[in-house]
C-alpha cells in the first residue's frame, strides 16, 4: 500500500479549514443520520464506565460526547487538526486536558493504554493506514478494541448510483456554498472512492495482529463499522 506523506498536510488544511462549520456540515449534508451511525457504532462496542477511550480523529468531539452521554467516563481525544480540538474543548469542558493534536501514526501514548479506541470517518484520512492501526495495536490493552465507523460505496447498484450522484454533484456543491472552500467537499467524495477501492479494512487490520475482526453494514451498504480485538 503507498504511503501519501502530502496528505497528513492536505487533511491538516481542509479541516483547519471547515473546521467552524464542521458540525453543521455534517448534520446538514448526512440529514441527521450520522446521530444514528455514531450511536449504533457504540452500541456494537459494548462500551461500560469502565471503559477507557481513545477516540482518533476524533474532530470537534460528536462521537466522543456521544460516548460520554452512553455512560464512557474516561474519554481522550487525538486529532491532527487543532481547529476541530479547540472546537471540541469549546463545547465539552469535561474533555479539558484530554485533547492531543497528533495523528493516528505516530500515537504519543504508553503502550497498553486504552481498552478501546474508535475512528469515525477518519481512516481514509490517515497517510499509512497500516502505521495507524500498528500504533492502534501498541497502545490498546490486552482484549481491546477498535471500532472503525466509516462510509463505502454500497453493492446495490441502483442504490450506488443515487450515492454517487448525491456525493460527485449534490455534496461538494452545497459543501461549496457552505463553507466556502471549493477543495474541502471535492476531497470528500474523491477520498471515499479511492478508499473503497483501494483499502481493506479487515486485512490491514489482521496485518497488524488483531483478531475476532467483525463487520457490520448500517443504512444500505452507505456506513460500515468493523470491530476488531487485540
Amino acid at each position: 500500500m503507498k504511503v501519501d506523506i502530502k496528505k497528513k498536510e492536505r487533511v491538516k488544511r481542509i479541516f483547519d479549514t471547515i473546521s467552524p462549520k464542521y458540525d453543521f456540515l455534517n448534520h446538514f449534508l448526512s440529514a441527521g443520520t450520522d446521530y444514528y451511525w455514531r450511536r449504533k457504532a457504540i452500541e456494537l462496542s459494548s462500551f461500560n464506565s469502565e471503559s477507557i477511550l481513545l477516540d482518533m480523529a476524533c474532530g470537534t468531539g460528536d462521537f466522543a460526547i456521544t460516548a460520554r452521554k452512553k455512560g464512557v467516563k474516561t474519554i481522550f481525544g487525538g486529532d491532527l487538526s487543532l481547529n476541530m480540538l479547540s472546537h471540541f474543548k469549546d463545547k465539552s469542558e469535561w474533555i479539558n486536558g484530554r485533547l492531543v493534536q497528533c495523528t493516528a501514526e505516530e500515537l504519543p501514548f504508553k503502550d497498553n493504554t486504552f481498552t478501546n479506541i474508535t475512528v469515525a470517518f477518519g481512516v481514509r484520512n490517515f497517510y499509512d493506514i497500516q502505521k495507524g492501526f500498528d500504533s492502534f495495536r501498541r497502545v490498546l490493552k490486552e482484549g481491546g478494541k477498535v471500532t472503525i465507523l466509516e462510509f463505502r460505496l454500497p453493492a446495490n447498484k441502483f442504490i450506488r448510483a443515487i450515492y454517487l450522484f448525491y456525493f460527485n454533484k449534490i455534496l461538494p456543491a452545497l459543501g461549496r456554498i457552505i463553507s466556502r472552500d471549493p477543495e474541502a467537499y471535492r476531497y470528500l467524495p474523491e477520498s471515499v472512492g479511492e478508499f473503497d477501492r483501494r483499502i481493506d479494512l479487515v486485512k490491514l487490520l489482521k496485518n497488524s495482529g488483531f483478531k475476532n475482526v467483525e463487520k457490520y453494514s448500517l443504512t444500505m451498504g452507505l456506513v460500515q463499522v468493523v470491530i476488531a480485538r487485540k
